[in-house]
């Protein structure tokens, strides 16, 4: 695996992104909510929201996809991510399913390129740096065992949230 040509950590925005396909911290209803969610709704139009609705929702942990449409990406990969509740509900599992669903959705699909967000931690609340080990390390163990897609880029909106993705890359991706 090469993986300092497949995952990387960046700061900005995801709505902006270039990449075959976003992931989007879907809620269970699929039709929009807060942060990440409604940004991706806002700068995708209308229409996404037309396809979501006949989607008829989505489980914790699962996800679907929809186009991209006026996004920069052609895919979003609505993934729903579990509310935190003290880390006993099966939450670290529920999280990983995600990552793992998203990567998979995007292999079937001919993905090469596809950006994350850091699904759970914003209003579900689930603790950064917890969720981040789950995410890196779901991604690191699907790329060996896969080579369909070729870049896996977390989008971090805030400073402290990329600071946290730098450190867990570092520790659990020497090789960067």
């Amino acid at each position: 695996m090469t993986s300092s040509k497949k995952i990387l950590a960046i700061q900005g925005d995801i709505t902006q992104q270039a990449v075959d396909a976003i992931v989007n911290a879907a809620n269970n209803s699929l039709l929009g909510g807060g942060g990440v969610d409604r940004a991706i709704h806002r700068a995708a139009g209308g229409q996404l929201l037309e396809e979501c609705r006949r989607l008829g929702g989505c489980a914790t942990g699962d996800a679907k996809m929809t186009k991209g449409y006026r996004l920069l990406a052609k895919w979003v990969i609505h993934a729903v991510g579990p509310v935190w509740r003290g880390g006993n509900q099966g939450e670290d599992e529920l999280l990983a399913r995600c990552y793992r669903r998203s990567l998979e959705l995007a292999a079937e699909n001919d993905i090469k390129s596809i950006a994350f967000p850091a699904i759970s931690t914003g209003i579900y609340g689930f603790p950064l740096e917890r969720a981040t080990r789950i995410a890196v390390t779901e991604v690191k163990q699907f790329l060996q065992h896969s080579s369909c897609i070729e870049q896996v880029i977390f989008v971090c909106f805030d400073t402290r949230t990329y600071e946290c993705y730098k450190q867990v890359l570092l520790e659990l991706l020497p090789e960067l």
